[in-house]
């Protein structure tokens, strides 16, 4: 069974270019990166992971109504290089991050039916001050396990805004200057985008689950108390050194079964 896609589009040049995208818009769009076999096998994992946390006192963090985010556990098939390391991923990043960065998240976002518009918000806030621009200093790598359609919750960003001040970025997208966009995605397309854009979700009126995969890459000194990584020992050995090095994580013999989520408060 194929598991990943041939990354050969992907030229230095096409990358020379999604890096561009992102630095100017504050998102960029990977078609068809990754099988759409490999999301499948991801899919049906996570429908169980899902039904299993919905059970569990704290298994789910309330994200408004109908909405909620999970850590993802890092155990098969979620421990997955092809994915959290993925050449073209980090070759993009690569060429956006000034220095050394690390990933510190691995999750999941899940509208379900009843869920509204959230609120335009950033994930996170600028390094020092509104009035000065921040670079790409911590990024959102996001892949669905389902096609997301206008139906079940695409994302909405304004592109550009994470180079305003919140204050005029809000303003311009109040008046239509700068339109609220619907980003779908087909499984196997990979996101890449800064928290500091103005975003937010939008329902979902299917009868479905929406899981959106969330990889979080950050500058190495930054600091990230609202998300971890816990990986077991037997794993992370098996890892080749750079990966060890991408990883700010957690080494444990063995990883907690009931762990309850505390990353609520994510807008700004």
């Amino acid at each position: 069974m194929e598991t990943t896609t041939s990354a050969e589009k992907f030229t230095d040049q096409e990358m020379d270019r999604l890096s561009e995208e992102l630095n100017r818009d504050g998102i960029c769009v990977l078609r068809g990166l990754l099988a759409p076999a490999k999301i499948d096998a991801w899919a049906d994992a996570f429908d169980r992971l899902y039904q299993e946390r919905q059970n569990r006192p704290g298994g789910l963090a309330p994200r408004e109504e109908s909405r909620y985010y999970l850590t993802i556990p890092w155990v098969p098939p979620f421990v997955d290089t092809e994915i959290f390391a993925n050449p073209v991923v980090l070759g993009v990043l690569n060429r956006v991050f000034a220095q050394e960065y690390v990933m510190v998240q691995l999750g999941a976002d899940v509208p379900v039916k009843g869920s509204d518009y959230q609120e335009i918000h950033r994930d996170y806030r600028p390094l020092f001050w509104d009035h000065v621009i921040t670079p790409l200093y911590a990024l959102a790598v996001n892949f669905p396990l389902v096609d997301v359609t206008e139906e079940n919750g695409p994302l909405e960003m304004a592109r550009g805004t994470h180079r305003l001040t919140r204050e005029d970025a809000l303003r311009k997208v109040e008046s239509g200057e700068i339109p609220m966009e619907s980003f779908t995605m087909a499984k196997g397309d990979v996101s890449i985008r800064t928290p500091l854009a103005l975003h937010r979700g939008t329902p979902n009126r299917s009868d479905r689950p929406r899981p959106m995969v969330v990889m979080g890459y950050v500058m190495h000194w930054l600091h990230t108390p609202q998300v971890d990584v816990k990986v077991r020992r037997e794993d992370y050995e098996r890892f080749p050194e750079p990966v060890q090095q991408l990883l700010r994580c957690e080494v444990v013999d063995e990883l907690a079964q009931d762990r309850a989520e505390t990353y609520v408060n994510f807008k700004f």
